[in-house]
């Protein structure tokens, strides 16, 4: 159609090439975003109460499945135990519930094929020696135990090499990795070849800058 000049595109990556072919073919004007890896930053001098609460939303809000969701939380220098244990307290009360409950904190995924892709990604973590802090497999709810439900799931020690780290999982699955200062906390999110948000926390006017 002459009507339209561009097209932008947020999605899966095979999606996304198959949007920039179509589009280009046709002479238009074309912004594809496929894949998202969104890094949360938590410095050591953080107030780390806030970040926890920023943390659980982003991470788990609508299950993971937006594309601005936070996957990766960047915890440097001595912070990250104290900050594993906090976020795993809370997911622990987070209340995962079908739409109709007005308590829900989180609903279900997508379909029964993304359920069982998330999964196995959680396997992979497993397998490929991340620690496994909260599982959010076998999740059954009374009255919904076909339903498409996982439950706020928590890696911690994740590192680059790690699929979980480089791909994008597109659930309530959150990586913590450990960094020992902010130059190697940016150089992580910079060096990954997903972009999309990136956020800190910090309490110092310099860093945040």
């Amino acid at each position: 159609s002459k009507d339209v000049s561009s097209v932008s595109f947020v999605g899966s990556t095979p999606v996304a090439k198959y949007i920039y072919e179509q589009s280009a073919k046709n002479l238009k004007r074309v912004q594809a975003l496929g894949g998202a890896k969104n890094h949360l930053v938590v410095m050591p001098d953080a107030n780390i109460d806030q970040a926890v609460d920023g943390i659980i939303g982003a991470a788990y809000g609508s299950a993971g499945e937006r594309c601005m969701a936070v996957s990766v939380a960047v915890a440097v220098g001595g912070i990250a135990d104290s900050l594993v244990e906090k976020v795993h307290l809370k997911t622990q009360k987070l209340k995962v519930a079908p739409w109709t409950d007005p308590e829900s904190d989180m609903g279900p995924v997508i379909s029964k094929e993304h359920k069982e892709k998330i999964e196995n990604y959680i396997s992979k973590g497993v397998d490929e020696g991340a620690t496994l802090v909260a599982d959010g497999r076998n999740y059954k709810i009374q009255g919904y135990e076909k339903g498409y439900f996982l439950g706020p799931t928590l890696f911690d020690n994740v590192t680059q090499n790690m699929t979980i780290y480089k791909e994008e999982i597109f659930g309530p699955v959150l990586s913590v990795v450990r960094a020992r200062n902010y130059e190697e906390a940016l150089s992580l999110i910079d060096s990954h070849p997903f972009g999309n948000g990136t956020s800190l926390y910090t309490s110092d006017g310099e860093v945040a800058r």
